[in-house]
């Protein structure tokens, strides 16, 4: 599980996070949802230790990551996997290289055991036998499988999640949502994703956060959001509806 408790950040006198609360469930998909510019990014970033909250706190099962010295955190980021926006894989690395990148970092395992992990997270998204592939070689869905291999490399207790569907097909984008749902279930992991696909919010949204102007203005599940009566999720719900349909 993962809190956040009234989180505040400013960048000069913007307040981009406004006293932001809420818990993050431990084996359940939680999402971040809201218009670009809303601080959802910033708040992801904040519960990693990317940004600083200038208020608030970051509980992570009972440990304040915002009271840690760097050791401390060094520590605790061994316990985190993360999906970057695009995937991030290393382009001169190989399919293999790349997750085992953490395990080169923070892990004293022999080659060996580092090469059967490997090996096991590519499996466990259906890549066996592409160790030696270049990201160049591989298509966007597969990139994403890749990242999604490496951050789950060091069997993370919480999976941070930035956009995974972006660039990505629809058909492609259901893959990806439905391996990280249930990668979240079989692992009992803690994930947390920033996204603005309907089709993912729909699908996976076991507890939702919708901000808006910095604060959190909803929040519930995938069941409750489509009865909302709150307008400006409803507004929201119906730009992201229109754009995906004028782009078929």
């Amino acid at each position: 599980m993962i809190e956040a408790r009234h989180l505040s950040k400013y960048f000069g006198e913007n307040k981009v996070l406004d006293d932001v609360s809420f818990v993050f469930e431990q084996g359940k998909t939680n999402l971040i949802i809201g218009q670009s510019g809303s601080g959802k990014t910033v708040l992801m970033k904040s519960l990693v230790g990317l940004l600083e909250p200038d208020e608030g706190e970051v509980i992570y099962d009972d440990r304040n990551f915002l009271q840690m010295g760097i050791s401390e955190r060094r520590k605790l980021r061994q316990e985190i996997g993360m999906l970057f926006q695009g995937g991030a894989l290393f382009d001169s690395l190989s399919v293999e290289q790349n997750v085992m990148f953490p395990l080169n970092l923070f892990t004293k395992m022999t080659h060996p055991e580092k090469v059967e992990r490997v090996n096991f997270c590519l499996d466990r998204v259906n890549l066996e036998g592409r160790n030696k592939l270049m990201p160049s070689e591989l298509s966007g869905g597969m990139i994403k499988r890749v990242a999604i291999a490496r951050a789950i490399s060091l069997n993370p207790k919480y999976l941070f999640c930035d956009e995974p569907n972006s660039g990505l097909d629809p058909i492609t984008s259901g893959v990806i949502d439905e391996l990280i749902k249930e990668i979240t279930e079989e692992y009992n992991i803690t994930t947390v994703v920033n996204t603005h696909d309907m089709n993912s919010v729909l699908t996976t949204g076991e507890k939702i956060a919708f901000i808006h102007e910095g604060k959190i203005w909803w929040s519930g599940t995938r069941n409750e959001i489509l009865n909302t009566d709150n307008k400006v999720l409803n507004d929201f719900i119906f730009a992201i509806e229109l754009t995906r349909r004028l782009k078929r």
